[in-house]
């Protein structure tokens, strides 16, 4: 019986060794994994809770009126991923999941939503240049035009952030604004 309860003790201790990173008691958001990919300090400057304002276009190409939402930040997976949720004041929420793939030099980001529920979440995939985030999904634009949905992370310190979302034709000549995000650090 001592043997048994032993081997669970020793089998436990090593269960919650490998989930070093992760969200804590010390750590509320997680913390980067030192074994992942460097990358993954890519986004430590929006680990953490932020106070945003957020405001998208209606179908008449005029900005609607900006909406309060809270975006909050951790690393998961053991600290090897990250991931985001949004809680807006109109009642919609969104989320993503970010995962770099050193393979393929990019960051792949997996997005859901409580007002589009998908079987199939939408991808975005990118890297960080510049000092700003890019991410990319290919989308045509409403007059059938080939091009993409970009997503652009800016301004980027530990007092708050800057986020773009915006259609661009392959080329990138064509650039049409349809949604921004301010967000103001409350909590890392």
């Amino acid at each position: 019986m001592k043997k048994v309860t032993l081997l669970l003790l020793l089998a436990s201790i090593t269960s919650f060794a490998q989930y070093n990173y992760g969200v804590s008691k010390e750590f509320p958001f997680g913390k980067a994994n030192p074994k992942a990919p460097e990358q993954i300090k890519d986004y430590q400057a929006m680990i953490g809770i932020c106070n945003c304002t957020s405001v998208s276009r209606k179908p008449d190409g005029s900005w609607a009126e900006p909406v309060d939402m809270t975006w909050t930040w951790k690393y998961i997976l053991n600290g090897m991923a990250v991931q985001d949720e949004t809680l807006k004041a109109d009642g919609s929420h969104s989320g993503s999941i970010r995962q770099y793939i050193a393979d393929s030099s990019r960051w792949y980001v997996h997005w859901y939503s409580s007002k589009t529920p998908s079987t199939t979440f939408p991808v975005w995939e990118g890297n960080k240049k510049e000092g700003k985030i890019v991410l990319y999904r290919e989308q045509k634009a409403p007059n059938g035009m080939d091009g993409y949905y970009r997503l652009t992370f800016y301004d980027m310190n530990n007092t708050g952030y800057k986020w773009v979302g915006e259609w661009t034709d392959k080329e990138e000549n064509i650039i049409y604004p349809t949604w921004k995000i301010n967000c103001v650090r409350q909590k890392m």
